[in-house]
């Protein structure tokens, strides 16, 4: 038999999709107006002990500062598993004034600095916002 999913199994989906990634993005969206968002840089979330965590760290277009942007960190805490699944903790914090070359140079060095094999995915708003 070849390699497939399996029972219970669920296909993967995209960077920043899914239930943690949609609280997320709500809880941006009522501190960022999307429209304003220049990139979302997501990182790979963790799974452990029935529970789910992800960062992503958002640029948004600042009128301050001369082609600066302003910078948040959003963190999300999802139960997958037993009785409490589907509560979620989630914040919204804004974290500095950057250019944009310097944020994606922090991203890249955070990645390397935790270990992480793959640096964070930089994506526009599209990914959680229409329009």
């Amino acid at each position: 038999m070849g390699a497939g999913t399996g029972a219970g199994d669920h296909p993967p989906v995209g960077p920043g999709r899914g239930p943690g990634w949609a609280k997320l993005a709500e809880a941006v969206a009522r501190q960022v107006p999307p429209a304003e968002i220049e990139t979302i840089y997501l990182f790979t979330p963790l799974k452990r002990e029935g529970r789910e965590w992800g960062t992503a760290v958002v640029a948004r277009r600042s009128a301050e500062g001369e082609g600066r942007l302003r910078v948040y960190t959003a963190r999300y805490m999802l139960i997958v598993r037993g009785k409490e699944r589907g509560q979620s903790r989630v914040e919204v914090i804004e974290t500095g004034l950057s250019p944009a070359a310097v944020i994606a140079q922090v991203m890249q060095a955070t990645a390397d600095r935790t270990g992480d094999p793959e640096p964070p995915v930089a994506v526009g708003a599209a990914v959680w916002y229409e329009g």
